[in-house]
């Protein structure tokens, strides 16, 4: 059986354990976001999501509200199912033990543990198999974890908020606010899905910020993203809003030396010196050993035109507030290195919309300049 002989009813089933993986949108970090829907008989007999890491997984949730009504289901569950033991036991035998007929994946999982050996598994026990099922709407939900497993570093978004002429601050640095409140709300919801939030130095000096979730929707004690700096010489001052609280890193060169004072708290780690003053692949790299997936960036223009320039970006979230402020201004991006039009870089606008009188344009950079394709003239 292949995804391509199945029907409506199958698609609308795999829908429906793709929306209740969304809801641990928030909150699954750093596993995969899964669901599960058993079906017999035409009918749902149980369903669940995977909420946090180290609880039990959509299947496991499934199966328990299942119970005896399990045995000839078909299990639909968004991601192949794990076959190994990690905080908690492998899905496919709690499958294999319950009795189910049939199961329906959607993407292939791609942690190296797993890696299709999962519906072998499956298969071997008698149990008929169809995967690929709403791949691409998986893989969506799941792109940090699926860039961190098949190339060892998170999924960078990229934020920034300017003026339609492209401003993100006066030439003396005022810059609050520049956005109006349904903007900074959907801020909050990029921080929330995120395992970390990366900004440099400049920022830290410049406008103190905390860089952690806020809002009711999220809960009284909202999981919060690790708060990365970008700091090569140790510059973040001790009583810095960024650091307080657990979560707080420091990313340094190599010769720095912890200075006195910073909270015990805030951890330091030394990675190789690069263009931008820091290694930025080299960081990623040390992000993704720590089992984070995506992390957004809420940095300067320095460290954000670094990154893009180094092709280190997965998505640009580009919010526009319907203001001029004109000629004595600071700009998105620094990029000395394009210095003629031809080097611009190509996005691919997959997505506008408005909160309140701004526009959010969401892209994917093409990962080539134009200087790769266009004959000057």
């Amino acid at each position: 059986m292949t995804a391509t002989e199945l029907d409506v009813h199958d698609r609308v089933c795999m829908a429906r354990a793709l929306r209740l993986a969304e809801r641990g949108r928030y909150s699954t970090a750093p596993n995969p976001r899964v669901g599960c829907v058993l079906v017999r008989g035409g009918e749902v007999v149980g369903e669940g999501w995977h909420e946090r890491a180290g609880g039990p997984h959509a299947e496991i949730v499934a199966l328990a509200a299942a119970g005896t009504a399990a045995r000839g289901a078909t299990a639909y569950v968004s991601l192949e199912p794990c076959c190994h033991r990690g905080r908690t036991g492998p899905c496919t035998e709690a499958l294999i033990e319950a009795g189910v007929a049939r199961v329906i994946y959607g993407a292939d999982d791609p942690n190296p543990r797993v890696a299709g050996e999962g519906a072998a598994r499956l298969r071997a026990a008698g149990i008929d198999v169809a995967g690929g099922l709403l791949a691409a709407q998986s893989e969506r939900l799941n792109a940090g974890f699926i860039m961190r497993m098949r190339h060892g570093r998170p999924r960078v978004t990229l934020k920034t908020a300017s003026s339609l002429d492209g401003a993100t601050a006066m030439a003396s640095g005022e810059s609050r606010w520049i956005t109006g409140e349904a903007a900074r709300r959907d801020v909050q919801r990029l921080r929330a899905a995120s395992g970390a939030i990366l900004t440099g130095i400049g920022t830290v000096l410049a406008d103190d910020p905390r860089l952690t979730v806020r809002g009711e929707e999220f809960g009284a004690e909202p999981r919060q993203p690790s708060r990365i700096v970008l700091d090569s010489r140790l510059r973040t001052p001790a009583g810095a809003k960024v650091l307080a609280g657990a979560g707080a890193l420091l990313v340094h060169a190599p010769a720095a030396t912890r200075p006195q004072g910073l909270p015990a708290t805030a951890e330091c780690v030394a990675v190789p010196g690069g263009p931008a003053g820091l290694d930025l692949g080299a960081v990623l790299a040390l992000l993704a050993e720590r089992e984070i997936n995506d992390v957004l960036v809420e940095a300067g223009p320095e460290l954000c035109g670094a990154l893009l320039a180094a092709g280190l970006v997965d998505e640009l979230v580009i919010y526009l507030a319907p203001h001029i402020m004109g000629s004595e201004t600071r700009r998105q991006f620094v990029t000395p290195a394009w210095s003629r039009l031809a080097e611009r870089g190509e996005v691919d606008v997959i997505d506008v919309r408005q909160f309140g009188p701004d526009l959010r344009i969401t892209a994917r950079p093409l990962g080539r300049t134009r200087a790769a394709t266009d004959t000057e003239t």
